[in-house]
C-alpha cells in the first residue's frame, strides 16, 4: 500500500462525501482492507461507487483519509493547557455531533494485525497520544497524553453504547462539568 494524499476528514454538507467517511471508518475498523470494497462503503453511505471515486480516487486514498487524525486532533488541542481539559470535552461532544459519530472511536476496533490497522493505530499514536504529550507542561507527559487519549475514547465508547442515555440527554456544558475536571488534573500534573 503507497502513502496518499490526505483530504480532510471535515464533513461536507450536501455531497455525500460525510456519509461516505462514515460508512468507510466503520467498514476499514471492523473488517480487513482487502474485504472492504467501494461497493460496500457505497451501499452502507447510500451512494453510488462512482461518487466515492469522484470524491476520493480509489480505495487506497480513501482508507488513507479515514486514517487521518490530523484534522481532528487540531481542533482537540486548540487550548492552552490551562483550559485544555473542558475544551477536550467541548470539542469531542461538537464534533461527535458534526461527524453524527465518534472521530477517534474507530481506532478502538483496530486491535487486529493487518497492516492497515497497524497504520490506523500508529497514525493515531502519532497525530493524537503523542502530539498531546509534547503539549503536556508536566515530567510524565507521555502516560499522562496515553491516559488522556484513553479517557477520551472512553467518552466515546459511553455516548455510544448508552444512546439514547442521560449523556445525549445532558447539555455537552454539563457532560464538561463533570468530565473535564479530571482531564484537566492529568494536564497540570495533580
Amino acid at each position: 500500500m503507497t502513502t496518499a494524499p490526505v483530504e480532510s476528514t471535515a464533513p461536507e454538507q450536501g455531497t455525500g462525501r460525510d456519509a461516505i467517511l462514515r460508512a468507510a471508518r466503520r467498514a476499514f475498523a471492523l473488517r480487513a482492507y482487502t474485504e472492504v470494497t467501494l461497493r460496500g462503503i457505497a451501499a452502507d453511505a447510500g451512494v453510488s461507487p462512482s461518487l466515492i471515486v469522484k470524491r476520493f480516487g480509489s480505495k487506497e486514498q480513501l482508507f488513507h483519509t479515514v486514517a487521518d487524525f490530523q484534522p481532528v486532533a487540531d481542533e482537540l488541542f486548540a487550548a492552552p493547557p490551562a483550559e485544555l481539559g473542558r475544551h477536550l470535552v467541548l470539542t469531542m461532544l461538537r464534533l461527535r455531533d458534526e461527524f453524527r459519530g465518534d472521530p477517534l472511536l474507530r481506532v478502538v476496533f483496530s486491535l487486529g494485525r493487518d497492516d492497515e490497522r497497524t497504520l490506523l493505530r500508529d497514525r493515531f499514536r502519532e497525530q493524537v497520544t503523542a502530539r498531546l504529550s509534547g503539549l503536556l507542561p508536566v515530567p510524565d507527559a507521555e502516560l499522562r497524553a496515553e491516559l488522556i487519549a484513553g479517557q477520551l475514547l472512553g467518552l466515546g465508547a459511553t455516548l455510544s453504547l448508552h444512546r439514547p442515555g442521560a449523556g445525549h440527554l445532558a447539555s455537552a456544558e454539563r457532560v464538561a462539568d463533570l468530565y473535564a475536571p479530571g482531564l484537566q488534573r492529568l494536564i497540570e500534573g495533580d
